[in-house]
């Protein structure tokens, strides 16, 4: 136990907590942006930031991940704002993380195993596109000096590095130049343009709500779909994070800690929120590895706005949308475009719409389960072909079969069988095939009725292990059709 939590939170310390300073920074626009989306105070989104990093740097499943207020689930709850009002939302936010708490009890980390590869591409995909979009309005059409600071932040971005690494490159670009800004002023969007900053802590209260049936038929279809929403974006983070930490981390904690940290929110004033893996990558690439850096997040954007805030409102808006396209331009997969070009059609069709119904819903949920959708039917007929070759003899007739038989290959199957067969001794031979399911057990029995009504006797033979298996529990057949 002491060992793990060196690991997880003692690792390079000084790395971890500078790499928090930075995602902390970048924060405070985003939970800003993502407050006004849904139509609350500012300090709603800052709220919920703050507390779910705290939390889930805690609770979480995966060390180095940063979760906080997103945009995902500001867009769900707009309509639960307008018509109801913020007090419903906490109320909202509160369920939203029962549910998740619920599902990671019931592993629902499992799923994971289920998103095919070209999902992913497709995820990753359409979000580094959405986080680009995102930016679009703090650099376009503003003012010459915009893009001056947007090229400088890039510059200072990609060539510092090279020389020197021991500080983020981000945290760099941010304090150098916004003291430019503070010293000599330029004509740019700043941090404090975005809404009012109150340096105030977020206490304790219970939404002031009716605990009543109709409050809950209110807010259950916001908070299922919040969930969801939440469950699926966490953990295709966690995933993508695995991947570029080369580490593994526990999907069904990482349920239960958003559980924890968004039921906990709603009752400090906060939004509900998920993994974002924006600042994951940010982070990431700052060199972080352990939970100390979502805490550090965390702890250090409430500092900011309590103690800092005057300073945090002069924050100039091109800097944080050049870290921003620099994280967008590290997120998406440049691979694709090879990946569509020599992928099976059906994965590069897969991926192509994943990312097409993101960005045309900007929903990411939406996407992963109709891209999951697709890949399961591309699948189911790719092996649902299934041959069937016909011996016929003078004494019998042999049926060979090859291929997986499940509801989706049963068609193919009987529609290349020749009944016609009068008196003979017929066998089925599955040396090499499967029975899956009740359909396939009941498409065997409609084979053997079919040419029984014509007077042949019918053998069922080789049927592996758990093809006999399923057939003894579920069909009509007699013990004497298999040999």
């Amino acid at each position: 136990m002491l060992e793990k939590f060196k690991r997880e939170w003692l690792t390079d310390p000084v790395t971890n907590l500078m790499a928090g300073l930075v995602v902390a920074l970048a924060l405070i626009p985003e939970a800003i942006a993502f407050s006004i989306i849904a139509g609350v105070n500012p300090m709603v989104g800052l709220y919920a930031s703050f507390l779910i990093a705290v939390i889930i740097s805690i609770v979480g499943g995966r060390p180095a991940m940063i979760s906080a207020a997103t945009g995902a689930i500001a867009l769900l709850v707009v309509p639960l704002v307008k018509e109801h009002g913020v007090d419903y939302l906490l109320a909202a936010t509160i369920l939203m993380g029962i549910i998740q708490i619920l599902l990671g009890i019931l592993k629902v980390g499992k799923l994971m195993k289920f998103i095919p590869n070209s999902v992913m591409i497709g995820f990753v995909n359409a979000l580094a596109i959405m986080i680009f979009m995102a930016q679009i309005e703090h650099i376009f059409g503003v003012s010459i000096h915009t893009y001056i600071y947007v090229i400088a932040t890039l510059l200072i971005l990609y060539v510092l590095p090279r020389f020197f690494k021991k500080v983020p490159a981000p945290l760099i670009a941010l304090v150098v130049l916004t003291g430019i800004y503070m010293i000599f002023g330029s004509n740019v969007g700043t941090v404090g343009d975005l809404g009012n900053i109150e340096q105030s802590l977020p206490s304790f209260f219970i939404p002031d709500v009716p605990f009543t049936m109709e409050t809950l038929m209110i807010i259950l279809p916001y908070s299922v779909s919040m969930a969801i929403v939440g469950l699926v974006e966490s953990l295709l983070t966690a995933r993508i994070v695995d991947n570029a930490t080369d580490t593994f981390s526990s999907k069904n904690k990482e349920s239960r800690g958003q559980g924890i940290a968004n039921f906990i929110t709603g009752f400090f004033g906060g939004m509900g929120g998920c993994a974002m893996i924006g600042q994951s990558v940010i982070n990431v690439r700052s060199g972080a590895t352990t939970r100390l850096s979502t805490f550090t997040a965390g702890v250090i954007l409430m500092f900011l706005i309590i103690v800092l805030g005057e300073w945090v409102v002069q924050i100039p808006m091109p800097i944080l949308a050049g870290i921003m396209v620099m994280v967008s331009i590290g997120t998406f997969d440049w691979n694709s475009f090879k990946y569509v070009a020599k992928a099976p059609r059906t994965d590069a069709f897969v991926m192509l719409i994943t990312v097409i119904l993101v960005l045309f819903t900007s929903n990411l949920a939406i996407g992963v389960i109709v891209g999951v959708i697709f890949s399961a039917l591309f699948f189911a007929t790719k092996i649902s072909k299934v041959d069937v070759t016909l011996e016929d003899s003078r004494n019998a007739v042999t049926l060979s079969f090859a291929g997986q038989i499940f509801f989706a290959s049963i068609d193919t199957m009987i529609s290349q069988i020749e009944f016609k067969q009068y008196d003979k001794p017929v066998q089925l031979d599955f040396s090499n095939a499967h029975l899956w399911d009740d359909s396939a057990v009941d498409a065997v029995d409609t084979i053997v009725r079919k040419f029984e009504e014509k007077g042949n006797t019918v053998y069922i033979k080789k049927l592996n292990t758990d093809s006999r298996k399923i057939v003894k529990e579920l069909s009509q057949l007699n013990e004497q059709h298999l040999t």
